[in-house]
């Protein structure tokens, strides 16, 4: 590995395949693109990144290329591989190819992963050859890996790459997604004990594992709990040193793309030819890979039944079905393409007439141009797979249609319909709901149709493949370097008597402590974590002290902090930051906010309030936040995902971010956090000895704005930037209390003891 300081950000992407296969012919080796799967989708999707991201990309490509290559001819590839593709490839045998690919990965992972265990082999030779290719990848990897790249792994195929990786290059960032489902852990577990935990093993290498569902995040997490046993915090699985990330990300796709493709003048023309070749007939178009998991039996029979049962649909429809072939030669393919050609065969004889052909069968896979035509001129796309990790046909359909008509009728077993509701979602097994479906779908009016394609596209044209690129690649990249795998160490009996110290001997001392989570527990409504008669007594005895300056810096509004605090001598923060008050002086706003875009946010939360019970907001002068502290944990973090996701949509015009807090998630003003409050006070004072406190990642704000002298600790143990850590508040109340001087602290005490206390406090 090499350390070469560079102005962009280099990104290794991993996938099984690369862009590009080659063919051996009259001794020459030629170079083809790729057609269809992960590798072309990634491939279209990097060439656009570079404007989408907040650095310079840089990107190289690690895979297969398709073929086995003579060791004479490697070099020759290598160097066509990196100069005409940006590519590196890992070269592999046939014996490699056909265990590995053909064996473990599409005879046990694949059909196990999409719920069809009676399809499964569990062949030792197949696991071994699994691991020798996994082990392949990493050995290339590490021959051209620098220690500042960031490497991106793709799919079922190399799920033990980023344990491998990570213990030959513990710093290097690893990210890791999954393209097809994870299945729970009842059909997990079929799996032998040892390839189910190393396969689990091998996942928690990356620092983010990503899923296109939360359903798949979830079972995932629930295997790592069952099986291997990891403290869990929300979606975080805590290892011995390091924190492992665990979230969903559903993929889109190039919206733009296939909308401004449906109305080019190529796609138009051959819409018109198809639409002349069908007449009258409604089209109920069909495009999917051979595989036994996309449902295409199951659509022929549901076909079958709609025109046994409404039979005025005879002569008036046309089911047109392209099939595109995949993975030949493996027998369960060939046994699904043999029956579906005799089904084909057998609805054709059994409704077809000499002017009608019920079923359109075409095995092939066609121009882009020519799918984008297909879609646009169907009236019904039938998408049915009986599991699936996303499914980008039916977006594909849905955003090519340009005048907003057609209706998609969708499996409820596709990671896209957690997004795509306002198709006609359906049981794909069942093959009476399918004709049913069929049925409502041919007599839709026009104005359903557009409604129904109107919220979907607006869906599409948001979350697009390039957002979910950037969101995944934006939360590794938020992981700051210096806090990748870093835990900040306990302030043991050792460290703290050096504090103790360092703060005796100073004379201009400055102590900035978070409230929530860092000197009270949580509690499940705000209101109900109210400082102690001990605590408010403790913050008294240091903010009285002339050496020392005092400051609360909370999450909380000033209403409440004025309350509780107004009458210590101790400086307030409130809404991370947005108010200020210095002690005995009145509350100062941090630069000119504004609060309208509160009108257009609220109504996002109080629905997700309506649809989690238990969950409600807190609206603040400059900020809101909705809790989930009280709700099914549960169904609480899924929302929390989903509420977040729409918010960052929302938000992204308009001057508010949106951060996640402890079950919380919080809009609040752009620029505004604890690390420009910290600084008023840092600025003014020329301190020597400062102590900074608090428990989650709003005030990590406040830890980076501090000298590399200061005392900083972080309550509970989580990749930080503070230098020690505390394990919760009661720990630090006991180290504040060891930092009362009673030479100052005791002339205040009766005056502590006798305060009215307000309702409010305790």
């Amino acid at each position: 590995m090499t350390n070469e300081s560079r102005d962009t950000q280099r990104i290794i992407v991993v996938s099984n395949r690369l862009p590009f296969s080659i063919e051996q012919k009259d001794g020459q080796i030629e170079f083809k693109d790729s057609a269809g799967g992960v590798a072309t989708g990634l491939k279209s999707l990097l060439d656009s990144m570079p404007g989408a991201l907040p650095f310079e990309p840089d990107y190289m490509w690690v895979g297969w290329p398709g073929a086995t290559v003579s060791d004479e001819r490697r070099d020759q590839v290598k160097s066509t591989a990196s100069s005409a593709f940006r590519s590196h490839p890992v070269f592999l045998t046939e014996e490699d190819f056909e265990n590995f690919y053909q064996g473990f990965c599409n005879k046990t992972i694949w059909p196990l992963f999409h719920y069809f265990p009676s399809n499964a082999e569990y062949d030792e030779s197949y696991w071994r050859q699994y691991q020798k290719v996994n082990k392949v990848f990493s050995d290339t990897l590490l021959t051209i890996i620098r220690q500042d790249d960031l490497v991106w792994i793709h799919d079922y195929h190399l799920m033990l790459l980023p344990d491998l990786l990570r213990k030959a290059a513990p710093k290097i960032r690893i990210g890791f997604f999954l393209h097809i489902p994870f299945p729970q852990f009842e059909i997990f577990r079929l799996l032998p004990a040892l390839w189910r935990r190393e396969i689990l093993n091998g996942l928690l290498g990356a620092d983010l594992i990503g899923f296109h569902t939360h359903d798949y995040a979830k079972y995932f997490l629930g295997c790592v709990q069952r099986i291997l046993g990891y403290k869990q915090k929300i979606a975080d699985v805590m290892l011995d040193r390091r924190t492992v990330r665990v979230a969903a990300y559903p993929m889109g796709i190039d919206f733009q793309k296939f909308y401004d493709a449906a109305r080019s003048p190529e796609v138009l023309k051959e819409i018109t030819k198809s639409k002349e070749a069908f007449g009258d007939s409604k089209v109920i178009l069909s495009v999917d890979r051979q595989d036994y998991s996309k449902g295409i039996i199951h659509r022929l029979q549901g076909f079958e039944t709609l025109l046994e049962k409404h039979p005025r649909w005879r002569g008036k429809v046309t089911f047109l079905m392209l099939v595109v072939p995949s993975r030949i030669g493996i027998q369960d393919y060939e046994g699904t393409k043999n029956h579906l050609e005799e089904l084909v065969g057998r609805i054709n004889g059994k409704f077809g007439a000499i002017n009608w052909s019920p079923i359109i069968y075409q095995y092939r896979a066609v121009p882009f141009e020519t799918l984008v035509s297909l879609y646009a001129m169907s009236d019904v796309a039938l998408v049915t797979p009986l599991r699936d990790g996303m499914n980008l046909v039916a977006k594909e359909y849905v955003a090519s249609r340009t005048d907003r008509t057609g209706v998609l009728i969708l499996s409820e077993m596709a990671g896209s319909a957690k997004e795509l509701n306002d198709a006609i979602i359906i049981n794909p097994n069942h093959r009476e709901e399918i004709a049913e479906a069929l049925e409502q779908a041919l007599a839709m009016p026009r104005h359903e149709q557009i409604e129904r394609n109107r919220f979907m596209q607006t869906k599409l044209r948001r979350h697009t493949v390039g957002r979910w690129a950037t969101a995944f690649l934006g939360e590794i990249f938020a992981m700051d370097p210096s806090l990748e795998g870093t835990y900040a160490k306990p302030l043991d009996p050792p460290s703290q008597t050096g504090l103790i110290q360092h703060y005796d001997r100073s004379l201009n001392r400055l102590l900035m402590l978070d409230y929530d989570g860092t000197l009270v527990p949580f509690a499940s409504y705000p209101q109900l974590a109210k400082p102690s008669r001990r605590l408010l007594n403790c913050l008294h005895r240091l903010g009285a002290n002339p050496r020392n300056e005092l400051v609360l810096l909370s999450g909380r509004d000033k209403a409440a902090l004025e309350n509780w605090f107004g009458a210590l001598p101790i400086g307030l923060v409130a809404e991370h930051g947005a108010w200020i008050k210095e002690y005995q002086q009145s509350w100062q706003i941090i630069k000119p906010l504004r609060a309208d875009w509160k009108t257009t946010l609220f109504p996002i939360l109080q629905s997700y309030a309506d649809r989690v019970p238990g969950s409600w907001i807190e609206e603040k002068e400059f900020s809101m936040v909705w809790h989930y502290r009280v709700a099914d944990e549960e169904r609480g973090i899924m929302a929390a995902r989903e509420l977040t996701d729409d918010l960052i949509a929302l938000t992204a015009n308009i001057d508010a971010q949106v951060v996640q807090g402890n079950k919380t998630v919080e809009v609040r003003n752009a620029g505004v956090h604890k690390g420009l409050a910290s600084q008023n006070w840092l600025l003014k004072n020329l301190c020597d000895f400062i102590l900074a406190i608090g428990d989650d990642l709003t005030d990590e704000d406040m830890f980076t704005v501090l000298p590399g002298r200061a005392y900083s600790i972080r309550v509970g143990n989580r990749p930080t930037r503070a230098r020690f850590h505390l394990r919760g508040p009661d720990e630090v109340l006991q180290l504040l209390e060891t930092l009362i001087d009673d030479e100052y602290g005791e002339k205040f005490y009766a005056q502590a003891s006798a305060w009215p206390l307000h309702d409010s406090r305790p």
